[in-house]
């Protein structure tokens, strides 16, 4: 099968949805529930599990020694840097760090260009660009760091429900030092064009750090082509266990000071790392990757492709699965009368995921979960730990919005259930 054939002709029975949901324990377990709440972590396949488990039955040890089942632990970080330096198109597996999560790692870069900031007492390049379309945590990281001398300037999103990089332009300088931005807004699912984002600061000669947390499930990553500087994602996002990874080009990584022990060297990843993250979710991550490429073996008839082609494809296949979820969701929400935050044209379909953030005239948010809830879907409200962005749509952070998040393992079918409820819960609530 092409790995077009999906976008080409819209028909989502091309691809294997049920074939794929049988690989999910958990979807397996759940009996009629349905998962919707993705964008706050999505479930693992079976193989993700065997992996995280054999770690531990098999070599949950202490990497570093000499003996045999410490050397494995090795290896196995080894093979998960290869397999994330695939997944994300990068040139070096050095480059890529692991942790516990992208907040502590926005934190760690912040707190690096903090201090060379402070050491440039000049104020040469001492201003950040930040959006109000981010999660807070790539907002607040970044305003912390106001007492070592940076100034900001806000790139806003528009009314349409994206960023658009005309707003951009005239915020950049020769006194920028960064421009910090989602891939992809969490909360309401609108996708950034961040190659243009990284050739209007380059060309100013400042650097971009994307939170592509969001981003990763939904679509292909590629650091090269969007010539990015750094790049944070949560692996509990994208099918594996709680752990998160960074990613910077390896003399950006090599010139950011952080804190690290006398022992250690100085140079990535080993100076991000600071102490020892979870060895078994960094299997777990490099099985979610391999997980990916089996999908996009189903997508390629032609032999001796690489991790890299099926990963592409793979990728491919399922951004364009989802633009049919995303598709039915948005004519569900439409016909109960939504009010829809984000991109809600279908015309432009392709600037977002299957994220929807939404209300319901004046129904409350919490209300709307609760009952959907009771019917065995699962959603979320409140703010989205997006404060900005609240504001900018005048939505109280006490209530905020109705969010639910679709990935590549749920269906048609479900999208209908959910609108077959969510008419139900509106008459019962009006």
């Amino acid at each position: 099968m092409n790995q077009h054939q999906i976008s080409k002709t819209g028909d989502a029975a091309a691809f294997p949805v049920e074939t794929i949901r049988a690989m999910f324990p958990a979807l397996q377990q759940a009996g009629d529930f349905v998962f919707m709440d993705n964008a706050a972590g999505a479930q693992i396949p079976q193989s993700v599990l065997d992996a995280v488990t054999n770690h531990l039955v098999a070599h949950n040890v202490q990497r570093g020694g000499r003996y045999g089942r410490s050397v494995t632990v090795d290896q196995a970080v080894a093979g998960a840097r290869e397999s994330v330096a695939l997944l994300i198109n990068a040139t070096n597996p050095a480059e890529i760090c692991f942790g516990m999560n992208a907040t502590s790692f926005i934190r760690l870069v912040s707190l690096g260009i903090g201090q060379m900031l402070s050491e440039r007492p000049n104020g040469e390049r001492d201003e950040i660009v930040i959006t109000d379309m981010d999660h807070d945590a790539n907002i607040a990281t970044w305003l912390a760091l106001a007492p070592a001398g940076a100034k900001f300037k806000w790139w806003r999103m528009r009314e349409d429900g994206n960023l658009h990089v005309d707003d951009l332009r005239p915020l950049v300088s020769e006194r920028t030092r960064l421009v910090a931005c989602t891939v992809t807004a969490h909360s309401i699912g609108s996708i950034v064009d961040v190659a243009s984002v990284a050739g209007i600061a380059h060309a100013a000669g400042a650097e971009v750090f994307l939170d592509c947390v969001h981003y990763g499930p939904h679509g292909l990553i590629d650091v090269q082509a969007w010539d990015c500087d750094y790049l944070v994602c949560s692996g509990y996002k994208n099918f594996s266990p709680h752990m998160g990874f960074l990613w910077g080009r390896f003399e950006t990584l090599k010139r950011l000071p952080t804190f690290r022990e006398d022992f250690i060297p100085d140079e990535p990843p080993y100076k991000i790392e600071a102490g020892t993250f979870i060895y078994e979710n960094v299997s777990g991550m490099d099985a979610a990757v391999r997980y990916l490429e089996s999908i996009g073996r189903n997508f390629l008839s032609e032999n001796n492709r690489s991790r890299r082609d099926n990963i592409v494809a793979g990728m491919n296949a399922i951004r364009d699965y989802e633009q049919v979820l995303a598709r039915e969701m948005l004519a569900v929400l439409k016909g109960c009368g939504a009010t829809i935050y984000g991109v809600a044209d279908e015309a432009r379909l392709s600037e977002r995921v299957p994220t929807f953030c939404f209300n319901i005239g004046t129904l409350s948010p919490q209300r709307i979960v609760e009952e959907m809830a009771e019917m065995q879907i699962g959603i979320r409200d409140g703010h989205m730990y997006a404060p900005r962005l609240m504001k900018r749509l005048n939505l109280s952070m006490d209530s905020g919005a109705v969010r639910a998040s679709l990935v590549h393992y749920n269906t048609i079918e479900e999208v209908r259930r959910f609108g077959e409820a969510l008419r139900t819960v509106i008459a019962r609530l009006s």
